[in-house]
Parts: C-alpha cells; sequence; structure tokens
C-alpha cells in the first residue's frame, strides 16, 4: 500500500505543478472565513481517490473537499490532495499532498510530498520514516532553549488569540527562533527530517497533520495534543517534536491552554 500511496502522491504533485501559477482569482472560491478553494484541490483529490480506489475500491475516505466516505471498511485513507492552498494560491512554493492510511482506527502509512522540491516523505509502521530513498530521524536536541520551533496561527479560530500569543510569547523567549511555513503537513514533515526541533498548532483538521504523525512517530519523535493525550487527530490542537522538546513545550502549552474549549 505504500507503492500505492506515493504512486497517488505523485500524481497529485503533477497536477499542483500542472497549474501552479495559472489560477487566477475567478477560479478561486471562499470555503469558509479565511479558508480558499481552487479546481485544482479537486482535481487533485479525484486523482488520489481514483489512484487507490482502482486498487482497493473496498477501502473508505476521509478528504478535504468530498468529507467522508460511507464504505465500512477497516481500511480509511485521510487525504489533503493541496495542504498550504493559500500559499499556492499566492505563488509561494510551500504546499503539499498528504496522504495517511488507517486500519482499524490506527494510523499505519503516511506520506507527504512536496512537488516544487521533489521530496517524497514516506513512512510505514514499524518500518522507519524515509526522505525519497534515506532514512531520516527527528533532531537530537535536547533542550527547547537549542531549538527552532514552527508554528502555525489560529487564522480559523481567533478566538483562541489571547490564549496563543501568550504561548507563543513564552515558546519565542525559550526558543532560538520560531518558523510560519503556512503549511502543516509540510512543517511535520521538516520536523521529522530534523529541520525543525518543535511543532505546535491549534484548529488543524485530521487530513492536514494524519500522514505527518506517522512520519514523526517513524522518525523517533512525539505528537499529541496540548495535554499530552491522543486525541490531537479530531480535537483540533496538536504539538510534536523529540522527546524532550516536546516535553517542554505540552509543559508550556498547558499553562496556557488550561482546558479543553471546542475550536470549531
Amino acid at each position: 500500500m505504500i507503492a500505492l500511496a506515493k504512486e497517488a502522491a505523485l500524481a497529485a504533485g503533477e497536477v499542483l505543478l500542472n497549474h501552479f501559477g495559472n489560477v487566477s482569482d475567478k477560479m478561486i472560491r471562499q470555503k469558509t472565513e479565511n479558508d480558499f478553494l481552487s479546481f485544482v484541490d479537486e482535481e487533485s483529490e479525484r486523482v488520489i481517490i481514483e489512484t487507490i480506489r482502482s486498487r482497493f475500491p473496498q477501502h473508505s475516505f476521509l478528504a478535504e473537499e468530498s468529507g467522508a466516505s460511507e464504505n465500512e471498511s477497516p481500511h480509511r485513507w485521510i487525504i489533503d490532495p493541496l495542504d498550504g492552498t493559500k500559499n499556492y494560491l499566492s505563488g509561494i512554493p510551500v504546499f503539499a499532498v498528504s496522504i495517511a492510511l488507517e486500519y482499524k482506527n490506527e494510523l499505519v502509512l503516511g506520506v507527504i510530498y512536496e512537488p516544487v522540491r521533489k521530496e517524497l516523505f514516506w513512512a510505514e509502521k514499524g518500518r522507519g520514516a524515509w526522505l525519497n530513498d534515506r532514512p531520516i530521524r527527528v533532531s537530537a536536541k535536547t533542550t527547547l532553549s537549542k531549538s527552532l520551533i514552527a508554528t502555525g496561527f489560529p487564522f480559523k479560530a481567533k478566538q483562541f488569540l489571547p490564549e496563543y500569543l501568550n504561548a507563543f510569547e513564552e515558546i519565542f523567549t525559550q526558543c532560538t527562533g520560531m518558523r510560519r511555513a503556512g503549511a502543516a503537513a509540510v512543517d511535520l514533515a521538516w520536523l521529522a527530517a530534523g529541520r525543525f526541533d518543535g511543532f505546535w498548532e491549534l484548529g488543524l483538521q485530521p487530513w492536514d497533520v494524519a500522514a505527518g504523525a506517522v512520519l514523526i512517530r517513524e522518525a523517533g519523535g512525539q505528537i499529541s495534543d496540548f495535554w499530552g493525550g491522543d486525541g490531537f487527530l479530531f480535537n483540533h490542537y496538536l504539538t510534536a517534536g523529540s522527546i524532550v522538546v516536546h516535553k517542554e513545550l505540552t509543559g508550556i502549552l498547558r499553562k496556557h491552554f488550561k482546558t479543553f474549549r471546542n475550536v470549531y
């Protein structure tokens, strides 16, 4: 199945590259406030689903644009056909295809493909994490004070801005630097490859993070919600990093996000 996931990601990447820089404002629709969609998202998703269904027609899907399918299968593919849509539509070359597979509600496979850089990140449970043909590991940083941290702004959940800014200030003053790439799948893939040492964001959806979660775990890292639990896939609070950095991040975040509140 990993070969099929790679095939689907590469095919979707070609769709994204073919239209990159050529999407006019007339081709863009607004789904919700600050959330946009173009025909490219839909075409990329169609290619992914058709590629997988050609081999496994009985499998189910949870995809950003088409939602959840009704198939009763232990296999469920979680798909983001274009993570970093705003970057893509603005001509910023930081975006990715993200494909994950659940088996009996456990994430077992993840692929993230950055078509501009030709970087294919992939992982299977128990088989490690890879970038193209070489193994990758999370960074060896042992303290937040020596770490480069990535984040994403809560543009879909601005009611959390006070808590977010307070947490940002404390993390920012303790780490060596902070980055915001604009595509959570890319952030998580880069963390798995050791480029970032930690990551945190709220308001993310399952298709934003499922593949990245497999990559990070297989690369030796930790991923959880802000309180150290495993509900991050659906409760919209996520933090990740090397083992020590992750522990420090959750320690800070739980101070500023003391209790769970629904994001959406």
